[in-house]
């Protein structure tokens, strides 16, 4: 009924309405959000407190609101705020629950009253909901929960150190072109320590210096970063040395030949995968590196340890070749005659098999081994090398490049550095140690799902992942069901 009624204010042609009537449903619409939100609150705290998430293997409700409903993390992470609230301002949400208030309204006033002492919360809250409905607007409950809060010092002067404390915190988020935006809340000692380092990396460099003071500082902040990096000073992560991964694009390292016309669709057409490479990052939040190209690719592969890895898409095209060239070679092997032809017919079989793999795309080692010079076309790093007792850097680092977030077969949004490299068929039982055989998981999908709860989890010959729990009554795919006939 809720739906139907929604679905008919959706279709409805607003522009044929009265002012008045338009204004009405807005309002109605945000009493009703305000309905949903408590609604939701009320659910996902009983949801949350009994777990119900771990029977699709995941180890928060704000991952399985992710997975399961399919919004975005910051709306989940919303929700789940709202849940916690639920136990914590019973009063805020009963008062969401009749309309009384809007949604932001709620959420501002839990987070004021948050900072009180426990035994003034509720009073405070009813006091600041009864304003809020008498239509005080934002800033007058504001400047009336400064006079609680101030009211409130008085009777616990030794408490707010440790609860600025408290509230330090930064956020380095990506935007779509995968630049980052930073806030934070510092503590003094903190804020003091990168108000010294900006200004002693990022003063003006003499006369021609024509950046302005927040670019110097941005400048300093990459530049102290570096000499971090480069000091050697960071504890190791997942076994390894901490490095920053930067993705560039052979378009962007090879001198290509401006006239030639194909070379300019390929390098086009590379640079296109790239932006796609570098949004989808910046929108999930993956941390597998930054995704570089021109002049920034070109500034950074100077002065950068450069690791090239191959990597190819599957070219279907050349597949029907590829089995007409094997069934006319077996034929000339039942012949035993070894022949030129039967040489040039076993290097078109190999030649064809190298285009299946390396894709549209194309070139993958040929180009790394001749075309980058002699510091790049050294052997590559074994990435199949058997059993062995620990996962070999190159074979991590393939893993790493290719999966870029936890491969967890009912969907993980946690990021390569976060993840372990896991053996789909156990070392103890003999499991190889390869990119094949080899998957990123997460620290809870990896340590506890399948070590302790007992879950199997397979990689498909396509690349998705399937799961099963331990006595196989829950299935998951990382892939969608198989398109009904018809």
């Amino acid at each position: 009924m809720v739906r139907a009624g929604l679905a008919y204010l959706a279709a409805a042609d607003a522009t044929q309405l009265p002012a008045t009537t338009q204004a009405e449903c807005l309002r109605e619409l945000e009493q009703a959000d305000a309905v949903v939100t408590a609604a939701r609150a009320s659910f996902l705290a009983v949801f949350t407190a009994g777990q119900g998430y771990a029977d699709d293997a995941d180890y928060s409700a704000v991952s399985w609101l992710m997975h399961r409903t399919g919004i975005t993390r910051g709306a989940a992470v919303g929700h789940a705020a709202w849940a916690k609230r639920f136990a914590s301002h019973p009063r805020v949400v009963a008062a969401l629950a009749t309309g009384q208030v809007p949604e932001s309204a709620g959420r501002l006033i839990c987070l004021w009253t948050a900072k009180l002492p426990e035994q003034h919360r509720d009073d405070a809250s009813e006091v600041l909901l009864a304003a809020a409905a008498a239509g005080l607007g934002l800033e007058d409950l504001a400047a009336l929960f400064a006079e609680m809060y101030e009211r409130s010092r008085s009777e616990r002067p030794d408490e707010d150190p440790d609860r600025d404390f408290a509230d330090r915190a930064v956020k380095l988020a990506t935007t779509f072109g995968g630049a980052g935006v930073i806030h934070g809340d510092l503590t003094p000692e903190c804020a003091e320590m990168v108000s010294r380092v900006l200004d002693a990396l990022g003063a003006p460099a003499g006369d021609g210096d024509d950046r302005t003071r927040e670019q110097r500082h941005h400048d300093a902040l990459a530049e102290a970063m570096r000499r971090l990096l480069a000091a050697g000073l960071l504890p190791e992560r997942a076994g390894q040395p901490v490095k920053a991964w930067a993705h560039i694009s052979l378009a962007d390292l090879l001198l290509l030949d401006a006239d030639s016309a194909l070379q300019e669709q390929w390098t086009a057409l590379v640079r296109e995968r790239w932006a796609a490479h570098r949004a989808r990052a910046s929108e999930t939040g993956a941390s597998d590196g930054a995704w570089l190209d021109g002049d920034a690719a070109g500034a950074i592969a100077c002065d950068a340890a450069m690791a090239p890895v191959v990597t190819g898409d599957i070219n279907i095209d050349a597949l029907a070749d590829l089995v007409r060239l094997c069934v006319e070679l077996d034929t000339r092997q039942r012949d035993s005659v070894r022949d030129a032809a039967w040489a040039a017919l076993e290097q078109a079989v190999i030649g064809k098999a190298v285009d299946l793999l390396s894709g549209p795309g194309g070139l993958a080692s040929f180009l790394r081994r001749r075309q980058l010079g002699a510091r790049l076309g050294g052997p590559s790093l074994p990435l199949d090398i058997g059993y062995a007792e620990t996962v070999p850097a190159g074979i991590r680092n393939a893993v790493l490049l290719r999966d870029r977030h936890c491969q967890w077969a009912g969907r993980c949004d946690q990021p390569a550095d976060a993840c372990q490299v896991h053996h789909t068929k156990h070392k103890a039982n003999g499991g190889p140690t390869s990119v094949k055989d080899c998957v990123l998981l997460c620290w809870f999908h990896h340590q506890v799902v399948i070590h302790r709860w007992g879950w199997t989890l397979v990689v498909n010959p396509d690349g998705t992942t399937t799961a099963w729990n331990k006595d196989k009554t829950k299935v998951l795919h990382s892939h969608g069901p198989p398109a009904r006939a018809g």
